[in-house]
């Protein structure tokens, strides 16, 4: 690994590294997104086995939302301070690390016996994901450092990320068990890390200071409470232990802020608050998985339990809305110059919503493909999303803190994603009657994609 001496090196400053260590730009890319795919696969998986999984370590329906929650509560709670660390102590290092790590928890979540083990195994894997996918974004904004490069290369990681989804169902639902698919995935992972030992180079840009260990803590635990909340809601949203777990997600996070305003090396700068650009990326992650992640997430699942498809058979129909939001966003770059990240935005929230209103009474009507017309809508609004989305969150910070404005970004999103998935499961399971439980999910879903699209036009810079 190349070190760097940041204490007396102005370019090291800068995020650069050594004139005998360039890097290499596709090497990068391809790394970094055969990585970013990997995680999301991860992330995905267990969406078609969530029944079986559910079964095979007795979990009840009340607790089915840690089964989904685990790895995106790992990713939200530490995504910034993962970011921060990349861009103090090398962007490679903790790269190499976060793949490392994902291999060996995921390969550890097959050997599971119980809701609880699995929970924590996939909490471990959401922040070895949270590692990858910070210093992923930075490793590619040093490799790419002019505007249409950096361009091509965002928008090439953000179709992996659609590629993982789209992928990580598919192989799930192929193989015998869930436990073997979460072998075949840990040993991908493991192999992107061995490659990434000799191709990849180091970059950084220090600020000195300690982790923000506090920070950290604070965050992680407002986010636990926030998913356990939502999670008992199912069962009544007046009980007291709902009301008090929010009150303390609450208090944690004005902790939170209290501990960032006064540490000198914060997880993230309170004062990009005041930057439109990089609230409208804030936003834009955060109604992404509120939206579209939370209602896709359980989706699936309910599709196996009220149409009694296999989850190969799910694998194949949800691949029409992943296949199609890959694709779409690899040719997102082609839009740049011409509609802005946040228009982008707002039509893929716009298109989700109308995507999910096309879905109402497809669950009742216990036809299949009642839901085609949806799928195809709402594979173009996740293209769009995802392919707008890492471009803002790197333009909304300065070049040498991309790693904490991916991390900031993202950070949004899986905090998004938890409380969607909680949500969209009390929602869907909680009405009595599964086909009115998923009508009520699905025009929340619909109500917040349309509150998505409003807050990314709504915050603008000034001359825009």
């Amino acid at each position: 690994m190349t070190r760097l001496d940041s204490a007396t090196t102005p370019a090291a400053i800068r995020g650069a590294v050594p004139r005998d260590a360039p890097a290499r730009p596709r090497a990068t890319l391809a790394l970094t997104s055969a990585a970013t795919a990997v995680a999301l696969m991860t992330y995905t998986a267990p969406m078609v086995t969530l029944p079986d999984t559910a079964a095979d370590l007795h979990t009840p329906l009340s607790a089915q939302a840690w089964l989904l929650n685990g790895t995106p509560l790992g990713l939200a709670a530490l995504l910034l301070v993962a970011g921060s660390l990349a861009d103090d102590h090398g962007r490679r290092r903790i790269f190499l690390a976060g793949t490392a790590a994902l291999g060996l928890t995921t390969a550890l979540g097959a050997f599971t016996t119980s809701t609880w083990q699995f929970t924590l195994a996939r909490i471990a894997q959401g922040a070895a994901c949270a590692a990858l996918l910070a210093s992923a974004l930075g490793l590619i904004v040093h490799a790419f450092p002019s505007p249409r490069g950096r361009l091509h290369a965002t928008g090439v990681w953000g179709a992996f990320v659609s590629g993982g989804i789209a992928v990580g169902p598919l192989l799930a639902g192929a193989l015998p068990n869930w436990r073997l698919g979460y072998g075949v995935l840990g040993a991908a992972a493991l192999v992107v890390a061995a490659l990434g030992t000799r191709a990849l180079t180091e970059s950084r840009a220090p600020r000195g200071g300690r982790p923000d260990v506090f920070g950290a803590l604070t965050f992680g635990l407002a986010l636990v409470a926030l998913v356990a909340a939502l999670t008992l809601g199912r069962d009544g949203w007046l009980r007291a232990p709902v009301g008090l777990l929010l009150a303390a997600a609450v208090l944690l996070v004005a902790v939170f802020a209290v501990v960032e305003h006064r540490s000198g090396t914060p997880m993230i700068d309170l004062g990009l608050l005041r930057r439109p650009r990089f609230l409208a990326s804030s936003a834009g992650g955060l109604f992404t998985g509120l939206a579209v992640i939370g209602m896709f997430s359980f989706l699936p699942a309910l599709l196996q339990q009220a149409l009694r498809l296999s989850p190969l058979a799910t694998a194949w129909l949800f691949l029409l809305w992943s296949g199609l939001s890959f694709a779409v966003a690899l040719q997102v770059k082609h839009l740049a110059g011409r509609v802005a990240p946040r228009t982008q935005l707002a039509l893929g929230f716009a298109l989700h919503a109308i995507a999910v209103v096309t879905m109402l009474g497809a669950i009742g009507s216990g036809s299949w493909p009642r839901l085609l017309p949806g799928l195809i809508v709402g594979g173009l609004g996740s293209g769009l999303l995802n392919g707008a989305l890492p471009l803002l969150a790197v333009e909304s910070v300065p070049r040498e803190r991309a790693a904490m404005g991916s991390g900031a970004q993202q950070t949004f999103r899986y905090i998004g994603s938890c409380a969607g998935v909680a949500l969209t499961i009390a929602l869907a399971t909680s009405a009595g009657s599964m086909a009115r439980g998923a009508n009520t999910a699905l025009l929340v879903s619909a109500g917040l994609a349309a509150v998505g699209a409003v807050s990314v036009l709504a915050l603008r810079e000034r001359g825009e």
